[in-house]
């Protein structure tokens, strides 16, 4: 009679598997004498995370360290606010600083700078830009004859009117007294002169209306292109000449 042998592997009783096996037939795991074979209860041991607020593991909250955790975190939010404030206070600041105390236009502060900016666009890029000086003539008459109240009105509505026939690029600010200063960006002398031309007619169009009375309102004013090198204290210089020179003429030409 043939003998049969048990071909199982050594060690494996009669159903028992590979180990690494399953019993649809996976393919075994060799499993040598130095490895270890995790069971169950081992796998299900492994360390969880622990939970953490602010980097302080959570069992080491006690009440008093919340507390103080508390207080920091409400101390923070509130020098953030008072921060954030602060920015917008001297935001505020800034731009008051370069505004007219009268007129809704910049101050003879914030002109200078934008002026400075402008010759350096033009020495940068070589594109036109132009000065334009504006005397309010007839003002001292009628601060004398009216108050100065109504010469407060005609100065800020001047401004108005500059502001009104302008682009958002150009530039406005009041001088001082009755002088006023526009920065055209990309305009040559010749559009410069007929802006100014356009912008002293919309003054004389609108009299001031103080009182029941319609006051007549006139600007003389110099047109002066920027030049490349040039500081502003010259440009404006020029500008006030080439003013005064065209309110001589004007003077003149009514004699």
């Amino acid at each position: 009679m043939a003998k049969i042998e048990d071909r199982r592997p050594v060690g494996l009783g009669p159903g028992t598997a590979p180990i690494g096996a399953s019993a649809g037939g996976a393919r075994p795991v060799a499993v040598t004498a130095n490895q270890q074979v995790a069971t169950p209860a081992q796998a299900t041991t492994q360390p969880a995370a622990t939970a953490t607020v602010m980097g302080i593991p959570e069992p080491e909250l006690t009440p008093r360290v919340r507390d103080a955790i508390m207080r920091l975190m409400g101390e923070v939010d509130q020098l953030r606010n008072e921060l954030n404030r602060t920015r917008h206070r001297l935001a505020e600041l800034e731009r008051l600083a370069d505004r007219d105390t009268l007129t809704p236009l910049y101050n003879r502060r914030a002109f200078v700078r934008e002026l400075s900016r402008a010759m350096a666009h033009v020495e940068r890029y070589n594109r036109p830009s132009c000065l334009i000086y504006f005397d309010l003539n007839g003002l001292k008459e009628i601060n004398d004859k009216y108050g100065h109240a109504a010469g407060d009105a005609a100065l800020i509505q001047v401004g108005q009117i500059l502001l009104d026939n302008t682009r958002e690029v150009d530039v406005i600010a009041r001088l001082g007294g009755d002088e006023y200063g526009v920065i055209l960006s990309e305009t040559d002398a010749q559009q410069g002169r007929e802006k100014a031309d356009h912008l002293a007619e919309a003054i004389r169009r609108r009299p001031l209306h103080w009182e029941g009375k319609s006051l007549p309102l006139d600007a003389a004013y110099g047109v002066y292109p920027l030049k490349p090198g040039e500081d502003p204290g010259s440009a404006l210089a020029a500008a006030d000449q080439m003013m005064y020179s065209h309110k001589l003429a004007r003077r003149a030409a009514r004699a």
